[in-house]
């Protein structure tokens, strides 16, 4: 009986001294990752035995709580602009730049229609565009860069209709609150009741970076540090390509696709 007592006394105390070395990870990641993000903490948990813990939301609003003093130990913005609003955050030495993305017009699944360029925006029947808000949210910011770019930016900007986030702007779409939305390209993998109108060519869409970085605020900095550099391994790779996202570490010297926001973009 002692035996026993202390054999289970033992496994008690190996599975505590195990838990106690892989800490929870928790990331802060941009909306449009919500659905490929569970998809790689599974995949880590399996393959290392660390867990990971994911809170998704737009960009601008996880900068804010980060800089309000969120424990959170990994951040993947979806723009540099909110990354950037949190660099006194940012472990030196630990930024980089993980993803990159393509912008899309997505449609009302029951009223599909295809666009041949997004100047077809313009059209009158046309009279809502949903996008994430072009004063904060990274997707919003994208879009109203490349409408600028077109030079259609002023004939559409009274139709467009500012969201919390991408996945509010698709969501715009699919309750027929908007017409069309501009959002991501992956986003439409997930979307039920919406359809693809027009993807943007990467070449002449804007460049979109994911970048990632560890956070000083956060409890556990050496597996943050881990998964990070897990991230941008062959396994996570296959598994963000997979949900149409396009890993920088696959591309010869991880060059971003996509032109440079002009001045007045952000």
């Amino acid at each position: 009986m002692v035996r026993w007592a202390a054999a289970i006394a033992l496994i008690v105390a190996t599975a505590w001294v195990s838990a106690a070395r892989q800490p929870e990870v928790l990331v802060s990641a941009a909306a449009s990752l919500a659905d490929v993000m569970d998809q790689v903490a599974r995949a880590y948990e399996k393959r290392t035995g660390a867990a990971v813990a994911v809170n998704t939301g737009a960009s601008n609003t996880l900068a804010r709580q980060i800089n309000a003093g969120a424990r959170v130990d990994v951040f993947i913005s979806a723009d540099e602009a909110q990354m950037d609003d949190v660099r006194r955050e940012i472990i030196q030495g630990t930024r980089i730049e993980l993803l990159s993305n393509q912008l899309a017009i997505a449609v009302a699944a029951d009223r599909p229609r295809t666009m041949r360029t997004a100047r077809d925006l313009t059209d009158p029947s046309i009279r809502r565009i949903a996008l994430g808000d072009p004063a904060a949210v990274p997707a919003g910011v994208y879009a109203k860069t490349y409408l600028q770019q077109l030079g259609i930016w002023n004939q559409i900007s009274a139709k467009v209709v500012p969201s919390a986030s991408v996945r509010v702007a698709l969501a715009a779409v699919e309750n027929g609150a908007a017409d069309a939305a501009i959002v991501y390209r992956t986003d439409l993998a997930a979307a039920r009741r919406a359809t693809l109108a027009l993807a943007i060519p990467l070449a002449e869409g804007p460049r979109i970076v994911y970048p990632a970085a560890v956070l000083r605020g956060g409890r556990h900095r050496d597996a943050a540090v881990r998964f990070l550099k897990w991230l941008q391994g062959a396994d996570a790779s296959r598994i963000f390509g997979a949900a149409g996202f396009v890993p920088l570490s696959s591309l010869p010297g991880g060059k971003v696709p996509g032109s440079k926001p002009g001045p007045g973009g952000d």
